[in-house]
Parts: C-alpha cells; structure tokens; sequence
C-alpha cells in the first residue's frame, strides 16, 4: 500500500524542552481542511451562535462553517433548531441572510416551504400544474435535515455528526470552572464584529490560550506580567490565567484585572475578567487560511454598561484584538514558508495549552485513517 502524503507528522523533540508545533500543512492545505471539517469540527460540540440573536420566533441566522450552510431557527415554542440551510428539492441554499421569515421558511427557487420546526408544508405543482400533493410523495419524509444541537447560556453549540456524547458530559471540565458564577445576572453589553482575517482557525485559538505573548504583543494595551501568568490544561478545556492585585486594578486600564481565558475544543472561547465581565468569541472557521470572528462583552453582575462604559469597553478591546488578528495573520503567511514544514517550536512551559489544543486535532484528525480492524491506510 502506498503511503498516505495527508497523514500528520510531528517532528519529535530530542529533549523534554524542544517541542514541534503543528506542520505548515496543517494551516494551509485544502485536502487537510476538508479532514478537519469532517472530523475536527464535525465529532465535537461546534460554537455557532448566540442565543440573543434569535429574540422572536421566525427569526433566523445562516451560518457558513466547517464547509457547510447552516441554519439556526427559531420556532412558535421559543425554541431554537439547527438544520442544514438546504432545500429538500435541489438542494438550494435556502437563506443567505440573518432575518424574520414569519411563520415559514420558503425556498426561493420553487417555493417549497417549510414550517419553522422544518416541517416540508408545500410543494407546489409537484406533481403537474395545481397538482400540489401527487399521490405517493410524502411530505414527512422531506423536511429539512435536523442537526444536533444544544443551548448553554446564551451560546449556541451544534454537533454535525450526531456522535458527541451529551454537551454536559462532553463540556464539564469547562463547566466546573463557573461554578461561582450566576450566569442568570449575565446582561448583553456590546457586540464587536471583526469580519474576516486573515489566518486558519487554529492560529485565533492558540495565540488566545497563551500568555507567552501577552507582555510583548500587548505591551500598550496591557500591564500584565509574564511572570503573573500561569497556564491551564483540563482536558479538552485549555487556557491561562492572572492574578492580579487590588492595588494594581485600581491604576491600570481594562486589561489589568484578574482574569482567565479558556477555550472547549474545538471553537469556544470565553474569557472571565474579574469582577464583572465576560467575553465569547465565536470563531467560524471558512477556509484554510480564512476565519470569521465576532466577540460579544456581557456584565456578570447583573447590572447594565453605560453607552459611556459599553464604548470604553469597545474601544480598548478593539485595540487589543486587531494587535492579535495582525500576529495570527503574519504567523499564516509564515506558513508558506519552507522553513516552516516541521511547524516551529513550542515552549514547554507557557504554551502547555497550544500542545494540548494540537494534539486534540491530531488525534480527531488521524481517526479518519483508520478503518474497522483498527488499521491504517498506509
């Protein structure tokens, strides 16, 4: 058999402190994001949404992620659904824009519609001219097609394969780290949306769970010492943190506070900043080098921003993303370099979560490899 050019290798280290990232491959090439799609994004719990954006029923929002049109939809029940944002007759992208549709989804192509529980409730002239249900074709079996999903909080999360264990099971390590906080205070502030950059996925979530680059990359926008930091590793929830003392918060800007930065496998991102601040950051990966990213602010007291504050607020996070967004786009061009094939090295101290992260998407992805007795395509 011949050998597979798409299987993962990782250079191995020669001591405990030389540690080798994630090949080149693995940011730029097509064949590998098609893999990642159906096994990195496709097996786990995938961030979609937020609950916010879907107030009245009818309301619905597409979302284009891991090479597949999606569609959140909310019905007459306040209940919000995941379906494939495809039409049961040719297969039409059926809504290409966040908007009420009322009480049905109608295809634009041939009016097919269907209810907001994707319930196919018109055909029309199927069968011939004003034959609308020709005998035989059943409207049961041509719904839209129903996509695992669960709601925690006000973040919407999809599982495409249908395979992930229950979101509670597959999510406690996140979850056991807010057990002190009273999600029922949290309150919307502010909405910053970024559009696209530049850079495969995985570059947003390993430069967010990293402190290594926080005093150098962040150097005007944040206080915060290296040596504060300390970093996280639980499982499939990986991160950092900082402890700041009270003295120092009340001196220092926005960024000077107690907090911590944790991501759920694959594209969740939540951020705790002490005492009374939350940030989430849907992260909607559209290509190999492409990403869509929005970050949402939310008090955690129960109490609402002044537009005064919900600006300040904007402004000093707007500054410290676009500083990320221009690293993890320079680090997305490095990766067409030769020099960077065997994908760089790690520190074996402060990047603990960006090896986790790695290994999480070499195991999901090399599962594909295999075939039922458990061996490789080689």
């Amino acid at each position: 058999m011949s050998k597979n050019k798409n299987l993962i290798k990782i250079k191995k280290p020669k001591n405990i402190n030389t540690i080798f990232g994630l090949p080149a491959k693995t940011y730029t090439d097509h064949e590998f994001w098609k893999k990642e799609c159906n096994t990195v994004l496709a097996d786990g719990w995938l961030f979609v949404g937020f609950v916010h954006e879907l107030l009245k029923a009818g309301d619905v929002v597409p979302i284009f992620i891991a090479n597949k049109p999606i569609l959140l939809a909310k019905n007459n029940n306040n209940e919000i659904n995941a379906f494939h944002n495809v039409c049961s007759h040719r297969c039409l992208k059926l809504v290409d824009e966040k908007k009420n549709v009322g009480k049905a989804i109608r295809c634009p192509y041939h009016f097919w519609t269907y209810d907001l529980e994707g319930k196919l409730k018109a055909a029309p002239h199927i069968g011939g001219t004003n034959q609308h249900k020709p005998k035989g074709f059943n409207f049961s079996n041509h719904g839209l097609k129903p996509i695992r999903i669960h709601i925690w909080h006000d973040w919407i999360f999809i599982n495409l394969s249908g395979k992930a264990k229950k979101f509670v099971d597959y999510a406690k390590p996140l979850i056991k780290k807010f057990e002190d906080t009273d999600f029922k205070k949290l309150k919307y502030a502010a909405t910053l949306d970024f559009g696209k950059i530049n850079s495969n996925w995985k570059f947003l979530i390993e430069n967010f769970i990293e402190p290594y680059h926080v005093q150098f990359v962040h150097k005007t926008t944040t206080n915060q010492p290296l040596k504060d930091h300390y970093t996280i590793v639980d499982g499939i929830c990986y991160g950092s943190g900082i402890n700041v003392k009270k003295e120092d918060e009340k001196n220092s800007n926005a960024l000077s506070v107690t907090s911590r930065y944790l991501s759920l496998f694959p594209n969740f991102i939540i951020s705790n900043y002490f005492p009374n601040q939350i940030g989430v950051y849907l992260n909607v990966p559209i290509s190999p080098g492409e990403t869509i990213q929005k970050r949402i602010i939310y008090t955690s007291d129960g109490k609402n921003m002044t537009e005064e504050e919900s600006n300040t607020a904007k402004k000093i996070w707007w500054n410290v993303h676009k500083e990320d967004h221009d690293i993890c786009e320079r680090l997305q061009e490095g990766r067409l370099s030769p020099a960077s094939n065997q994908g760089g090295l790690l520190s074996p101290y402060w990047e603990k979560g960006v090896q986790a992260f790695q290994k999480l998407i070499i195991d999901a992805t090399m599962k594909s490899y295999k075939v039922k007795k458990g061996k490789k395509n080689v």
